[in-house]
């Protein structure tokens, strides 16, 4: 028997609170893609400002890889510290200190301290650790609060919609570096001589520190916010303030969801296969790999997959810059992070968002499972159709082609797997759990981040020059790609469960108290387990 006030939520119409926890919670992830899309531009400032003697401006392959690990190391902290925190001490307790991580280090990467190239890039690589630290954090607190708030009926949209913040977090910062470079370049007397003026070293500075303010403007209304009504049911096991938590967010009446006195225990929680202790059991034991084991197995490999292949987005658009952005000779400073921006910035409208929107819309119809089988299956065919015959033609031809595909392999990411692996985890695991493991499966994604970012930049290079050493080659690394794809869609396949329609408790249920197939469609005893599980209403 389910307590009426997790009954209520999952049946709770859509309402004016939902859209305002998207917003609240969406702007880690705002923050997240703020961050790693405004490097790029920020990069090429840095590189005219401190590298003047290298004859494109090039700030050297370590500076480059650091700048990009350290952030993303420090996400795999915070997912990992701030996942575990919010199952012992409550996701509202914990989620405002990420959001204060996230907007004092945007402040001190902008600050950097110092002048000088090798104090700036330090203090600069230590406030991206930080502020890493911070967005992780944000992760598993953000999709957990998303999804214990949400209805079962749209419960996967408004997590796909949270996550789609980053969307517009690439947009904005886009539109701030370009807005930014344009009024420098506007306001400064640049000469042939000397391409990059002093106010340079300010400019971007200044596109760092805008990126505090949105995270900043949802401070209040996070401390504001209630702690979730499953946590605290279902965890602290207070029952009587779960109700009053959801009567403060949702239009519903106490007198439909107080229970009974008599009712104010968890011997009625128990299902007649269980004993009353049967799931007391600490994470990482063996009974929680037994039943749990899986489904973790499977979003963290999931996540693990597709961030080698998003993260390495960087090597696409270095050729596209070649064949689309003027030669940096012909451009200043401003221009030439002006150009990058743009360029992002058209991507993002072009492919990403609509990506994202993509999975807003299906994610609750279509089913988590088999958006994640369409998008790891056409980044697949993407990446192979420029991998195989790259040395032969897309080598010497960038064209609307080559760039159809880039964008298609986007789109299959955020209207695939980039997507749905921030949106599973949060609804697989018991409340004690969910969110570690969702810092857990997410920290997996950002080791891969880090291999396709940092790995497969120095892999990626088919020659030696003054920056990187011989690699094994762009084409053999967008084969690698392919190959990796393909393997998300095995692990798809095999091992993820949909959730699609089910209510939390429904979902963890159908582990927690059966016997676990390890793998999703094998054997015939799987088919007659699943069978089991209460129907899903259309």
């Amino acid at each position: 028997m389910a307590l009426k006030v997790l009954s209520a939520l999952d049946s709770a119409k859509t309402q004016y609170y939902h859209f305002k926890a998207i917003i609240i919670a969406g702007m880690g992830l705002f923050t997240d893609a703020y961050d790693l899309f405004c490097i790029p531009p920020i990069m090429r400032l840095i590189g005219r400002i401190y590298y003047k003697h290298d004859p494109n401006f090039e700030v050297n392959a370590v500076v480059t890889s650091t700048m990009i690990g350290m952030s993303l190391l420090g996400t795999v902290i915070g997912q990992l510290i701030f996942g575990r925190l919010g199952d012992l001490m409550g996701r509202k307790k914990v989620y405002g200190l990420a959001l204060i991580l996230m907007v004092i280090s945007s402040i001190g990467c902008g600050f950097s301290i110092c002048t000088s190239r090798e104090c700036v890039l330090a203090s600069l690589g230590f406030f991206r650790f930080v502020q890493g630290v911070g967005i992780g954090g944000d992760y598993p607190l953000s999709a957990t609060i998303m999804s214990e708030f949400s209805n079962k009926r749209t419960r996967g949209a408004f997590i796909a919609a949270v996550f789609s913040m980053q969307g517009f977090g690439i947009v904005v910062s886009s539109l701030v570096t370009m807005a930014v470079c344009a009024a420098f370049d506007g306001a400064s007397s640049v000469n042939s001589g000397d391409p990059t003026p002093k106010n340079a070293d300010l400019a971007w500075r200044l596109i760092l520190m805008i990126g505090a303010i949105p995270a900043a403007m949802t401070f209040y209304w996070r401390m504001m916010m209630p702690e979730t009504a499953r946590f605290t049911a279902l965890v602290e096991k207070d029952i009587l303030q779960a109700a009053k938590n959801m009567e403060k967010v949702l239009e519903v009446s106490m007198s439909q969801i107080t229970e009974e006195p008599t009712d104010l225990t968890f011997s009625h929680l128990t299902t007649p296969t269980s004993s009353s202790n049967s799931n007391n059991y600490p994470i990482f034991s063996k009974k929680f790999l037994s039943r749990h084991g899986r489904d973790l197995f499977s979003c963290a490999t999931s996540w693990l997959l597709v961030d080698i292949v998003f993260y390495s987005s960087n090597l696409f658009q270095s050729h596209i810059y070649q064949r689309y952005v003027p030669p940096i000779a012909n451009m200043n400073a401003y221009q030439d992070a002006f150009h990058v921006a743009r360029f992002q910035a058209i991507v993002a409208l072009c492919s990403t968002i609509p990506g994202y929107f993509a999975t807003v819309y299906f994610i609750d119809r279509v089913g988590r499972v088999k958006i994640q089988l369409i998008g790891f299956s056409f980044m697949a065919m993407c990446l192979l159709a420029i991998g195989i015959p790259y040395a032969h033609y897309w080598h010497s031809h960038h064209n609307v082609g080559y760039i159809i595909l880039y964008g298609l392999t986007f789109f299959f990411s955020n209207f695939g797997p980039n997507t749905t692996t921030f949106i599973v985890p949060a609804e697989l695991f018991p409340a004690r759990f969910r969110s570690t493991c969702h810092g857990i499966s997410g920290a997996a994604g950002k080791v891969g981040a880090i291999i396709g970012s940092v790995g497969f930049l120095w892999a990626s290079k088919d020659h030696k020059d003054h920056n990187y050493p011989k690699g094994i080659g762009m084409q053999a690394t967008l084969l690698i790609f392919g190959g990796v794809s393909i393997l998300g869609i095995l692990v798809t396949y095999f091992f993820t469960r949909e959730t699609m329609g089910r209510s939390l408790e429904e979902n963890e249920n159908e582990d927690e108290y059966t016997d676990v197939c390890f793998l999703r469609c094998f054997p015939t005893s799987c088919v007659r387990r699943q069978s089991s599980v209460i129907e899903v209403p259309p």
